[in-house]
Formats: C-alpha cells, structure tokens, sequence
C-alpha cells in the first residue's frame, strides 16, 4: 500500500510540473488552480507514505521518476528533444532509483 500511495504522489507531482507552461507564470487560473492543486495533493501522499518507507527511499523515487516522467512526458506534449545523452542520464535515474528500493534499509 506504501508503494501505491507514493505511486499517487509521483503521479501527481507530474501532473502539477506539466502544467507550469500552461499556466503561464500562474496568469491561467485553471491551469493555476489544478497545478497547485496537484501538488498539494502529492505533497499529502508524500506526508503519509514517509511514515511508512525511509525517506530516502521515498524522495529517491518521488524526484527521481518524477524527473523521468516529465522528460518523456514533456517530448510528446511540448515536443522538447531527447538527445542520446538525456536518454542515457534518464536511464541512470531509473537504475539508481531501482538500487535505492532494492537495497533499502526500514528504520
């Protein structure tokens, strides 16, 4: 269930990050208003799930493939180019991402 919820607030956490361009330096007020809205909602599931995994393990992920999912996300959507060395460095963070999980310490 841990996972799950930090799962919600990475999710929410793109969410909110895709929408900065549309709200325009927060001069569109729906785009503005479901931005802040997303993040306050990720920062809520981030605030349960840091009392269930180590916080490493959960800022690790949350940054981490929240950056991962906003590159991709960001080449379909805003059409921003990935060049082999930004493909390589996304690579890097999921494997970094996926070390940090498998060899976690519970507190």
């Amino acid at each position: 269930m841990a996972y799950l919820t930090l799962f919600a607030a990475i999710v929410f956490e793109v969410i909110g990050t895709m929408l900065l361009p549309a709200s325009n330096n927060f001069t569109k007020p729906l785009p503005s208003f479901v931005l802040l809205l997303s993040y306050g909602i990720s920062f809520y599931f981030l605030s349960i799930v840091s009392q269930k995994l180590p916080l490493s393990v959960v800022y690790a992920s949350w940054a981490g493939l929240g950056v991962f999912s906003v590159a991709i996300l960001s080449y379909f959507f805003y059409k921003q180019a990935l060049n082999w060395q930004t493909i390589f460095g996304l690579f890097l963070i999921v494997i970094g991402v996926t070390i940090v999980n498998i060899y976690k310490i519970h507190s």
